[in-house]
């Protein structure tokens, strides 16, 4: 056996998934190393929506001034049919172009920044489970490795190696239709946005760079049987048979197939492995969505991995992770193939497009919508009983001790908050989780008295003038200190 590496917790897949779980781990003062199998970051932008829930994360970590300025395009669709996110209740409304590749910059430059460790062109051929931790095996550039770590936790995608190995099961179904998907360049077609013709549907897009995004889906033809990419010529030659266009003189950049396989995997964890992103759940990626579920599912999981480490987190906290990010995979898979049948069916599905259409004119129809599709609605409470628990925080403008700030601003270190905003709460009230939440009193333009907020920016107490929070400090942050 070669090179024996010794850490914390071992992340395996270095894309904007297994970075921003590796960024969280590390705010939470964890040891963690990536393995990735791919020598180099990749070039290819497969995703380049992100949704506005993702926009107030990375907020919440400090990480849009470092993003820069990126286009946003209030118009979305659900299906192919044309949907207006502009009204959403956030900070961040829209459809934010973002490529994959810059997102991936973005996030391995803060996650080395505070200490991961990323080991490239390593490939994961083998891992056990013992009862003290995981052993992974690797090979890499220099021969084989081995890494002891106490958790691993597998962002390695679709057809990941963690998931077959430490033997999760994996229940759905195969695609049954497909989008063929290229960036060209040299091509002149017009722009299209969920074209449906006679023969298919037809989307293209030209980007400043001169290069032009096409996809294409002939009605009726089943998913064919992939071991890799398309060929340009099978991309092209399905282009002319539904628009009659020729693009097969154009220089293909980069091509793939999707199509509408819907899986997802039975648990998140099974012992000390864990799964997220597209790892833990199979689908479309229409509307966007695959990402940002993904990003969604790490910063769930980092806070709580790291209490688990940090030796303070309460019984069943990590198993938390599934509870509640298993029930969004399985909501949002659920709107994907809703939308999938509208996007590739036929002329048989006109009617219910049709009607479908005739709902978006209602203002309540679009913004549940598209709260679902950006995130926005994700409640994690039992019931609704306490208006905003388990929902995400708000933005609230506040005025500290210190000077102004934010609801967003103090989140940034990856603590808890206990937001004192009537200066009702006893002194000293998280005194003995000081270690882990910070108290804070504020002013702000809101009615709410107080709140504790998780590292992941959901309530998780809210004052009613009758709750005390200690209940809620131990559900989620263990044990008071002495």
């Amino acid at each position: 056996m070669g090179a024996t590496v010794e850490a914390q917790v071992v992340v395996v897949g270095a894309g904007p998934v297994g970075l921003m779980l590796a960024g969280e781990l590390r705010l939470g003062g964890v040891d963690v190393v990536l393995l990735e199998r791919l020598p180099a970051p990749t070039t290819e932008s497969r995703a380049s929506t992100l949704h506005a829930r993702t926009m107030e994360i990375f907020d919440q970590r400090g990480l849009l001034d470092a993003l820069g300025p990126v286009p946003n395009d209030m118009r979305g669709h659900f299906g192919g049919i044309g949907l207006d996110f502009g009204g959403l209740d956030s900070r961040y409304p829209g459809l934010w172009k973002v490529p994959q590749a810059r997102t991936e910059r973005l996030l391995g430059d803060w996650a080395t920044g505070l200490g991961a460790v990323v080991l490239r062109g390593h490939e994961l051929v083998g891992l056990r489970q013992t009862e003290s931790g995981v052993e992974v095996d690797a090979v890499g550039p220099e021969g084989a490795v081995r890494i002891r770590a106490a958790y691993l936790v597998g962002c390695d995608g679709e057809g990941s190696t963690v998931r077959r190995l430490a033997g999760f099961p994996f229940p759905g179904a195969d695609a049954t239709r497909e989008l063929l998907r290229a960036d060209v360049a040299g091509i002149d077609v017009p722009d299209r946005r969920f074209e449906r013709h006679e023969r298919g549907l037809a989307i293209a897009h030209r980007r400043p760079d001169g290069v032009t995004r096409v996809m294409v889906h002939e009605f009726g033809a089943d998913a064919a049987p992939r071991t890799g990419d398309p060929e340009f010529a099978e991309v092209a030659a399905t282009w002319a048979r539904v628009t009659g266009e020729d693009i097969g003189a154009g220089e293909p950049i980069w091509l793939n197939a999707f199509g509408n396989a819907r899986r997802l995997a039975e648990r998140y964890r099974l012992g000390r492995v864990l799964l997220a992103g597209d790892a833990a759940h199979a689908q479309m990626p229409v509307g966007g969505q695959a990402l940002n579920l993904g990003l969604q599912d790490a910063v769930n999981l980092g806070w709580k991995l790291a209490a688990r480490m940090r030796g303070w987190a309460p019984p069943g906290l990590l198993d938390t992770y599934h509870d509640e990010r298993h029930a969004v995979g399985s909501r949002v898979l659920g709107n994907i193939e809703a939308q999938a049948t509208l996007l590739l069916g036929g002329p048989e599905v006109e009617p219910l497009r049709g009607v479908m259409a005739e709902l978006f004119g209602h203002d309540e129809v679009v913004g549940r919508l598209a709260g679902m599709v950006s995130g926005l609605d994700v409640r994690y409470a039992d019931d609704g009983a306490v208006p905003l628990l388990g929902s995400r925080v708000p933005h609230w403008e506040l005025t500290t001790e210190d000077g102004p700030s934010s609801t967003t601003e103090l989140l940034r270190t990856g603590h808890g908050v206990l937001l004192d905003l009537t200066a009702g709460l006893p002194p000293g009230t998280a005194a003995a989780w000081a270690d882990r939440v910070r108290t804070v009193s504020a002013e702000g333009d809101t009615d709410v008295r107080a709140v504790l907020l998780r590292p992941d920016g959901h309530v998780a107490w809210v004052d009613d003038g009758t709750a005390d929070p200690h209940a809620a400090l131990q559900r989620w942050f263990g044990a008071p200190n002495p």
